[in-house]
Parts: structure tokens; C-alpha cells; sequence
């Protein structure tokens, strides 16, 4: 699985110009299911990404997790974040796991991802075609890949 989390002051999604998602103060993780993926990815990843210290503490330092700061969370399902561009200049998504096979991955993601934080989060449509809104605060991004744990 490769996440892309974007630490916000706001954002939202859309689709087909209706609101289905909005916070304030937290983040966005943009979720790319790919074919060997399982629920040990779910799990180290849920893990990480609720404790990961991007938050501001009491001196301005990033010191301080979602959960300890009790940021709210929105997750997309992007399978574009497993394309490749070795050849051509059309990116292929060979890597992306099939819907039937992705949308069980994403949503035990959110249901364990709700767990770890210990509160519903918010969440887009897999597989809709969705626009995201967001106030990147920092700009604060980071990415992870659950088969490469830097």
C-alpha cells in the first residue's frame, strides 16, 4: 500500500458537486491499494500514520500525533499512486489492484484506521470520480510505502 498524507487546516470531497467529506483540522490520506497487499499493510500502516508526530506542539515543533492532537481524518482511494512511467509517457496502473480486490483492502483500511483513532473518520467514494478540496498547512506531506518502512 502507498499512502500519501497531507497534514490540513481544512478539506473536502465532492463528487458530482455534493459535499461527502469534511474536517478542519487533520489530515487527507490518499490510499493506493496494489495486488500483494493484506492486512499486515492495513495494520503497520494505520499504526504509523495515527501516530506520526506532524503536528505542532506548545513550541511550534513537530512533536505531537493525530491521535494526541485529535486531528480528524479524510481517506481517498487513489490506485493512481501505483503508476508507472518507466516507458511512454501514458502512465500504467498494472501495479493498482483490481476493484475486486481493492475494495475490500480499503474498507478494512478505514475500519481499523477508525479503530486506531477511536472515532469514525470521513472518507470519499471508491472508485468515484472525486474532487478534493484542501488547505495543505505547512505544507506538511509525507509519503509511505508499507513495502519499503523507511
Amino acid at each position: 500500500m502507498k499512502v500519501v498524507i497531507q497534514r490540513v487546516s481544512s478539506a473536502s470531497v465532492f463528487i458530482e458537486a455534493q459535499p461527502v467529506a469534511s474536517i478542519q483540522h487533520g489530515v487527507v490520506v490518499l490510499l493506493g491499494i496494489a495486488n500483494e497487499d493484506s492486512k499486515d499493510d492495513i495494520d503497520w500502516l494505520c499504526h504509523k500514520i495515527a501516530n506520526l508526530r506532524i503536528f505542532s506542539d506548545a513550541n511550534d515543533v513537530m512533536n505531537q500525533s493525530l491521535l494526541a492532537c485529535n486531528g480528524d481524518m479524510i481517506v481517498v482511494s487513489q490506485f493512481t499512486l501505483h503508476a508507472t512511467t518507466k516507458k511512454g509517457h501514458r502512465p500504467s496502473y498494472i501495479k493498482a489492484a483490481k476493484p475486486e480486490i481493492a475494495l475490500p483492502l480499503y474498507e478494512a483500511f478505514v475500519k481499523r484506521q477508525q479503530d486506531v483513532l477511536g472515532k469514525p473518520i470521513q472518507t470519499g467514494r471508491f472508485g468515484a470520480d472525486m474532487q478534493v478540496q484542501l488547505v495543505n498547512d505547512g505544507p506538511v506531506t509525507i509519503i509511505i510505502d508499507s513495502k519499503n518502512k523507511e
